[in-house]
């Protein structure tokens, strides 16, 4: 059975009265990448924020975990100042701001977007680092630092132009540089008139969350299956400020961007591999990693069962790789350092 998600969608970009990105003269990859540099290469962008204990307890419930350390139920009652940020919990922080009318009409922040007409962004992957000696806490003030670092045009594996963008933020708090952030998006061409009655499998549709670990895998360690409904998927975009379309507007993400449901956030998957890391492999309970490597490899979707797992390859000394599959399609890969 399928469910009807959308009547005639026509072209939706047809329906905003604003423009979806900044214009340049000329539309290669080259030419747009070296104009996204010169335009923004060299500005550092600064915002402080206090970091409160109710926006780390609703992204851990979103999550299913009623624990945010071992022995500290949040269930009830958010966080108290002092406590420490699990790794990857930063990404609720220093959301996008503006109006609707500064969105691109897909949803995204336009900051660092490259222009029309490579206007479809996905999540790549990125690294970051951690300080041990002053982990971001509840209750801080912090500032934030952003900086574009590359734009870079690059060829998909079919041959087409695309962008790769990359970001680097850096949260400062009250003992100094706690975590450097880089995280890079690839810029995809437009695709033509949209699809029309566009149906996603109830199924999909329907599907609850479900986190479970199950004890024991070919090499020992625990592996983690994982099913995310669009509620979650949902309540990640609210809490991250994030009104891409494709995480929770079913036929835009189908008709326009031709995705097969809708689409589960490389920001979360980055924080489900950091919570495997520390609830698996971490030293001591609560410890956190010093860096992440990650990569966005495959999309995945709600309602699709998948695995989070360490690699059956031979692990480094103090370096662990989680890798993130569905039906044997590797989908996020990321090399975690203690």
């Amino acid at each position: 059975m399928k469910l009807l998600t959308s009547s005639r969608l026509g072209n939706p970009f047809r329906l905003v009265c604003r423009s979806s990105q900044r214009q340049f003269a000329s539309t290669s990859g080259s030419d747009v990448a070296q104009q996204l540099l010169s335009q923004l290469k060299g500005r550092v962008t600064t915002r402080r924020q206090v970091l409160d204990g109710n926006q780390l307890q609703k992204l851990s419930l979103t999550l299913n975990r009623r624990h945010l350390h071992p022995g500290h139920d949040i269930s009830e009652t958010a966080p108290a100042n002092g406590t420490v940020l699990p790794a990857g919990y930063h990404l609720v922080y220093f959301t996008p701001n503006g109006t609707e009318l500064e969105l691109g009409v897909d949803g995204t922040d336009r900051s660092f977007n490259a222009p029309a007409p490579f206007t479809r962004r996905m999540w790549a992957g990125g690294r970051m680092q951690w300080a041990r000696d002053c982990p971001l806490r509840v209750g801080e003030e912090v500032e934030e630092r952003t900086r574009l670092l590359t734009a870079e045009p690059k060829k998909s594996r079919d041959g087409n132009e695309m962008i790769v963008v990359t970001i680097e933020k850096e949260f400062w708090g009250s003992q100094g540089l706690s975590l450097t952030d880089q995280r890079s998006w690839v810029f995809r061409t437009e695709l033509p008139e949209p699809l029309e009655n566009t149906t996603v499998p109830t199924s999909l549709v329907a599907a609850q969350t479900n986190v479970e670990t199950t004890q024991h895998s070919p090499k020992g360690y625990p592996e983690r299956q994982m099913t995310w409904s669009p509620i979650s998927l949902f309540r990640f975009s609210a809490l991250t400020f994030n009104a891409h379309r494709i995480h929770y507007d079913a036929a835009w993400s189908q008709g326009v961007e031709r995705h097969r449901g809708l689409v589960v956030h490389g920001p979360l998957n980055l924080i489900n591999l950091l919570d495997y890391w520390r609830d698996v492999h971490a030293v001591s309970d609560g410890a956190g990693p010093s860096e992440i490597t990650y990569r966005a490899l495959s999309p995945l979707y709600s309602g699709e069962r998948y695995a989070v797992k360490t690699s059956s390859n031979e692990q480094s000394k103090g370096i662990v790789e989680v890798l993130v599959e569905r039906e044997g399609t590797l989908c996020m890969k990321g090399m975690i350092s203690e």
